[in-house]
């Protein structure tokens, strides 16, 4: 059955890396690029700034802790543990995909870039709860895990596993911060001696 899954993977895979040209190359290397997106990460970050005003650095470190899991699970406790080769490196298929530049390591399951952009897109839509935002950063981080397709680094498996755990660290971390913002440390007082 695992090895079933496997091939169906592999030909969807193959199926959907197929569709390329020298234009989509450039374009998808942008897509995947972290530096590219700053600018929408400084847009989003002045309007938490401007909406939450101080409490927006206990905002930022709940993105930052959200990114930082999403993250690091996907390598230790995934890619690290599943060794699943990515599709550039498997010699089974490595001749006959397309793949523009090769990038990482040699795992591949779970995908780091979708688990930290769905992981991101989850927590900041919980915290904005606006439709159009919402389906924006949705659809921003379904674009950039499916050009991790388009290079030839990650299976659609692996896709979809990155975007699960994302998904499910985004909501986990902004329940934390949910919590975090209901304690009033105003109310807690020092004990002064006399």
């Amino acid at each position: 059955m695992i090895e079933y899954l496997i091939n169906i993977d592999k030909e969807l895979f193959l199926f959907l890396n197929s569709f390329h040209s020298v234009f989509w190359d450039e374009v998808m290397l942008i897509i995947t690029g972290k530096k590219t997106w700053i600018p929408m990460y400084l847009v989003i970050l002045f309007y938490i700034f401007r909406t939450y005003k101080l409490k927006g650095f206990i905002v930022l470190l709940f993105i930052v802790l959200t990114i930082t899991l999403a993250d690091q699970i996907s390598v230790k406790l995934f890619k690290n543990i599943f060794e699943r080769l990515r599709p550039c490196y498997n010699p089974e298929i490595k001749d006959i995909l397309h793949c523009p530049r090769l990038s990482g390591g040699h795992f591949g399951f779970v995908s780091s870039h979708a688990a930290n952009t769905f992981g991101f897109a989850l927590f900041s839509l919980l915290l904005f709860k606006n439709l159009k935002y919402s389906i924006f950063i949705v659809l921003w981080a379904t674009v950039v895990s499916y050009s991790r397709i388009y290079l030839g680094v990650h299976y659609p498996a692996d896709i979809v596993g990155g975007a699960l755990l994302g998904i499910i660290i985004g909501i986990v971390v902004y329940k934390l911060y949910t919590l975090a913002i209901k304690i009033n440390f105003s109310k807690i007082k020092p004990k002064i001696k006399n």
